[in-house]
């Protein structure tokens, strides 16, 4: 399993940025190109979106990574879907304009955070706890922020526009579901054997190594820019 892990961390680090916040370009140009109500595209551009976007999946992959009971893990991913769905309906309505670098950034230390979190870093450091709770719902609104930063670029049509962001939010929260669900069956096969306490410690700083990565990159972006 842990090979698997390092797999995903090196597949990862090659990805071009249009699978994170960035729209692909065929996505791009239909975004631009059309206007009215279009529930269905925005629909399977939200889920889209989701599924391929790695920030995300790190980051709930920390969340969830401690996590056995539904319960537990429906009030989690419950924050941060209020958090993204937040930001990211509000970016876009009221145009705020944010520098998608600093943006996506901190992204990549909320990934950094989680996987501290998750090995007791904090506790050990400063003798403090954080509250996971709040920071779930608080970096969700990092992460939302940061996709309506990249649909900002793209012009969205004003006709329809609430309907269409509306649609792309549901979306997004499906395309959740189904990425929260592979990650939690894979997590369940894993849980089962020997190899996952074993390994548990590893898998969270090969995350914290990614995300630092996703920070470097996006701070190398801002100075290039």
């Amino acid at each position: 399993m842990l090979a698997a892990v390092a797999s995903v961390a090196c597949f990862i680090m090659f990805l071009h940025p249009a699978f994170a916040h960035n729209v692909t370009e065929g996505d791009r140009g239909y975004i631009q190109e059309i206007y009215g109500v279009n529930l269905i595209p925005f629909l399977y551009l939200g889920a889209k979106h989701m599924v391929t976007g790695y920030d995300h999946l790190l980051f709930l992959f920390g969340v969830i990574f401690f996590l056995y009971r539904m319960k537990h893990i429906g009030i989690y991913v419950s924050l941060f879907a209020l958090g993204h769905s937040t930001t990211m309906l509000l970016g876009v309505y009221f145009d705020w304009a944010v520098n998608a670098y600093v943006i996506d950034a901190i992204i990549g230390l909320s990934v950094v955070y989680k996987a501290l979190d998750n090995i007791g870093a904090f506790e050990r450091w400063f003798g403090v706890q954080p509250n996971t709770k709040a920071a779930t719902l608080i970096f969700g609104f990092f992460h939302g922020l940061g996709l309506a930063t990249k649909i900002l670029e793209y012009d969205i049509a004003s006709e329809g526009l609430i309907p269409n962001l509306l649609a792309f939010n549901v979306g997004v929260e499906i395309g959740q579901l189904i990425a929260l669900s592979m990650i939690l069956i894979i997590m369940g096969f894993w849980r089962r054997t020997p190899s996952f306490w074993k390994h548990a410690y590893t898998a969270n700083v090969i995350m914290m190594s990614l995300g630092f990565i996703l920070f470097g990159y996006q701070v190398a972006g801002f100075f290039a820019a």
